[in-house]
C-alpha cells in the first residue's frame, strides 16, 4: 500500500448489542446468541441471530424511518456511533472529500419480501411506493449519503459474504487514489427473512439443531453442521493518515495490506485446495511488507459449515508451519451476519489490537481433523501481545478477501 490507512473510528449494530462496547462484550462473552425465531415459525430452520432491542426511532438523523428497509436502519445507526467515535461532525467536513462505500449481499431483501407478499395477496395497489427506494441495492449507500451530506464518492459492493470486506478495499483504494480524505466503509445485511431462510435450508447451508440453536454455530467444531442466520451493521472510519494527524486524532489501528481474489472453481463451494485463500493472504502480508511469521492473529470467516471451516483451517495450518497465529471466528457468537460480516468482523480485529485480547470461539469442544493443532482461541478471551493481524472474509462466487491490521505502536 502507498501509506497505511489510519481506522479512526468504528460503529457496530449486531446480535452481540447495540454499539461496538455491547458487542465487543459479547464476542468476549463467547455465549451464542441464537434464539428460536418466531418470524421463521413453520420453516424447516426457525432460529436466527437477531438485533435486540433496536429502535430505528431512537437513531439521530432518522426521520420516518419506516422508510427505510431494516438494513439500512442499522447502518444508519452503526454510522452515527462511527462518526462519534471518530469526533467527526457532517456539519464541518468538506462533503465532497468524503466518500461511502457500502457492502451488502441482498440489498433491501426484508423490503421486498413484504412487498411482494403484498402484490401476489392483494394486488399492485397496496405497493408501498417506496419498494424500491427501500430494495435497490444502492439505495443502503444512497440514503446514508443524504443523511450526512456526502457529495464525494458513493459506491455499493456485492461479493456476498466477503461484501463488508470488499468495501474496507474499495474504500482505502479510493483513499490511496486520493479521491478523498474520509471513507466510511460499511457492511450491512438483514437477511434473516423466511424465503432468505428457506432458501439456506434447501441448500443444506445451514444448521438443523432446532432443539438447540444457541449451540448450533460452532466454527471449526468436529460436530458444526452448518452455519446460522444473522443479521447486522458495521461502518469503520478510515482516513488518510496525514488526514488523521491534522485532525489529531489518534488512530485505532492502520490497514497496512489488503487482497482479493476469486478461486474459479464452484458457486457456492470453495477450492479444495484453498488456493484462491492461499493467494489472497500472501498478497495482502506483501502488501504490508509483512511475514508469515509475522502474522500474530487472524479473525477467521470460519462460517461452522464443514467446507469453509476444513479448507480455511487447511489453509492457515499450510502456511503458518513455523509459527501459528492465534484464531477466533465470531460467528458463534453472533451467527453469519452475510454481506455484514466482513465489515463487522474487521472492526472485531481493530478491537483485538487495541484491546490486545482475543475473542474465544463459542461452542467450540472438539476440532475436526483440519482444525486440530490450530491455536483456537476457546473457552475465555485471551489477552495477548498483537501487533498484526489479519481477518478473512470468503463469499459464494469463489470470493476471497484478506485484510492486514497494524496496532498502533
Amino acid at each position: 500500500m502507498a501509506c497505511p490507512i489510519a481506522v479512526t473510528g468504528i460503529g457496530l449494530v449486531t446480535p452481540g448489542g447495540i454499539g461496538t462496547a455491547a458487542t465487543w462484550k459479547a464476542v468476549c462473552g463467547g455465549c451464542s446468541t441464537a434464539r428460536t425465531d418466531p418470524q421463521l415459525e413453520g420453516l424447516p430452520v426457525d432460529f436466527s441471530c437477531r438485533v435486540p432491542g433496536f429502535d430505528a426511532d431512537s437513531v439521530p438523523g432518522i426521520r420516518q424511518p419506516w422508510r427505510y428497509d431494516r438494513s439500512t436502519q442499522l447502518l444508519l445507526a452503526a454510522a452515527a456511533e462511527a462518526l462519534r467515535s471518530a469526533h467527526l461532525d457532517p456539519a464541518e467536513w468538506d462533503p465532497s472529500r468524503v466518500a461511502l462505500v457500502v457492502g451488502s449481499a441482498a440489498g433491501g431483501i426484508s423490503t421486498l419480501e413484504t412487498q411482494y407478499r403484498k402484490f401476489l395477496d392483494h394486488g399492485p395497489r397496496n405497493l408501498s411506493p417506496l419498494t424500491l427506494t427501500g430494495y435497490l441495492p444502492n439505495m443502503a449507500a444512497g440514503h446514508l449519503t443524504l443523511v450526512l451530506g456526502i457529495t464525494g464518492p458513493a459506491l455499493q459492493t456485492s461479493t456476498a459474504c466477503a461484501s463488508g470486506a470488499s468495501a474496507v478495499i474499495t474504500a482505502c483504494l479510493l483513499l490511496d487514489a486520493g479521491l478523498c480524505d474520509i471513507a466510511l466503509a460499511a457492511g450491512c445485511d438483514v437477511m434473516t427473512t423466511p424465503f432468505c431462510a428457506a432458501a439456506f435450508a434447501k441448500m443444506g447451508a445451514l444448521s438443523r439443531r432446532t432443539h438447540d440453536p444457541e449451540r448450533a454455530s460452532r466454527p471449526f467444531d468436529r460436530h458444526r453442521d452448518g452455519f446460522v442466520l444473522g443479521e447486522g451493521s458495521a461502518v469503520i472510519v478510515l482516513e488518510r493518515t496525514p488526514h488523521a494527524t491534522a485532525r489529531q486524532v489518534c488512530p485505532r489501528a492502520h490497514v497496512v495490506g489488503h487482497a482479493t481474489t476469486s478461486d474459479a472453481h464452484h458457486a457456492t463451494t470453495p477450492h479444495p485446495e484453498g488456493r484462491g485463500l492461499r493467494s489472497a493472504v500472501l498478497q495482502t502480508l506483501r502488501a504490508a511488507d509483512a511475514a508469515l511469521g509475522d502474522v500474530d492473529h487472524i479473525n477467521a470467516h470460519g462460517t461452522s459449515t464443514l467446507l469453509n471451516d476444513r479448507t480455511e483451517a487447511a489453509v492457515i495450518r499450510t502456511l503458518f508451519q513455523s509459527r501459528e497465529p492465534s484464531i477466533t471466528s465470531a460467528k458463534g457468537v453472533l451467527g453469519h451476519t452475510m454481506g455484514a460480516a466482513g465489515a463487522i468482523e474487521a472492526a472485531l480485529t481493530v478491537m483485538s489490537l487495541e484491546q490486545q485480547a482475543v475473542p474465544p470461539v463459542a461452542n467450540f469442544t472438539e476440532p475436526d481433523e483440519a482444525a486440530d493443532g490450530l491455536d483456537l482461541v476457546t473457552g475465555h478471551a485471551r489477552h495477548q501481545n498483537l501487533r498484526l493481524a489479519l481477518s478473512h472474509s470468503l463469499g459464494f462466487g469463489g470470493h476471497n478477501t484478506v485484510l492486514a491490521f497494524a496496532s498502533v505502536p
